[in-house]
This record gives C-alpha cells, structure tokens and sequence, in this order.
C-alpha cells in the first residue's frame, strides 16, 4: 500500500493539505499520523505534525484481505497459509487457505467458511468503488460440497419417484439451494421449490403433477 506524506502545523492543518492536493474529502482518504506537532516554547522548537496518507478507494484488495484474514486467523490462534488470485475481468477475489486445523475453518456444513467470506467480502468492499466479490476456500471443500449436494439430490429424487411422496431436505443457505434446484431442473418427474424463512428455508421436491 503506496502512501503519501503531508505536513502542516497542527494535524488538521496536515490533513487539509493532503485533500487540497489530491482533489478528495477526508471520507475518501485514510492516513496515520507520524508526528502530532507541537508549538514549542514560545515559537522555538516547534514542529510540524506530519501525516501517511492513502487513497481508500485505491487499497489493494489482496492486501485489504490479508491484514484482515492474519487479524483473524491471529485471534484463533490459527497457522494458516493464504494464497490469492485476482481477475481483474470478473473482478473476483480468490482465496484459498491451507494449514493444519481447517476443519475449524469450514465447520458445520461450511457455516464457519461461509461466515469468513462473508467477512472479508465486507472488509474488501468497505473503503473501494468498485465492488470486488471474494471466494474462499479450503481443502476443495467447495467443490466437494457440491458434488455431496448434487448427488443428494438426486438419490432424494428417486427416492421420491419410488416412493411416491416429497421430500425435505435440512436447512441450507441460498447457494446450496440453488445448487439443489440446479441438480434436478432437467428431470421430467420431479420438481423442487423453498420453504421456510432464512436462515431455516430448506428445499422440498415433489412428484410433478
């Protein structure tokens, strides 16, 4: 993160000049102070405060993510290796960790990993213009928790062909669903539709009429 250094006689002084020179607000600009200033005595000795700032809208979302995912994993007492992709066509974060504990990453059902990008998601996108959407994974959790849904699916819509009668499913978030629902479109004997309120909602398959 590329910063730039502003001075003035007092910090507001500092600040102002680091706005009028770039162009911004204060709201679009973060910045560490490096020396508070001081009046001396009697004029002599005096300093100027001196300011770090950068521009919020233009924080590296690789380096926004890693000082938020090592704040974290630091917390949990975690080691944890991060490494990142950025396509800057789809504007998309990829992250995948690794290390010796990643079941406590991805808990029940994924909740734990989902929770995390979510986080981060949020983190990434506080100070930017531009929307960055962040993918994390773990172990290919999330490709292997596709496959388990999919495959779900379809032993539950022949169980419901066989036996005549819907199906429940547990409570799942909206992107399992939707993976549910894809699953089975194409088969001419079942049909699937959501029940319930988030974070419950769950997804029912019943014999097309």
């Amino acid at each position: 993160m590329e910063y730039l250094e502003f001075t003035g006689k007092t910090l507001d002084d500092a600040l102002t000049n680091a706005t009028v020179k770039l162009g911004v607000t204060s709201s679009e600009i973060k910045y560490e102070v490096v020396e508070e200033g001081s009046n001396g005595f009697l004029g002599i000795g005096s300093k100027d405060a001196v300011i770090k700032v950068v521009l919020a809208s233009n924080e590296d979302p690789k380096e926004v993510a890693t000082e938020f995912l090592n704040g974290v994993f630091e917390a949990m007492q975690l080691e944890v290796n991060i490494t990142m992709e950025f396509d800057e066509v789809e504007n998309c974060l990829s992250i995948d960790l690794a290390g010796p504990e990643m079941g406590v990453l991805i808990g029940k059902r994924g909740q734990t990993l989902d929770s995390l990008q979510y986080l981060t998601n949020l983190a990434v996108n506080r100070s930017s213009d531009n929307y960055t959407r962040v993918k994390i994974d773990t172990e290919d959790y999330r490709r292997r928790r596709k496959e388990t849904l999919e495959n779900l699916a379809k032993n539950m819509a022949s169980k419901v062909k066989r036996t005549k009668k819907s199906v429940t499913l547990e409570a799942m978030n909206p992107y399992e669903r939707r993976i549910i629902h894809s699953a089975i479109q194409n088969d001419n004997s079942v049909t699937t539709h959501s029940e319930g309120e988030e974070p419950y909602r769950y997804v029912v398959i019943t014999l097309k009429k």
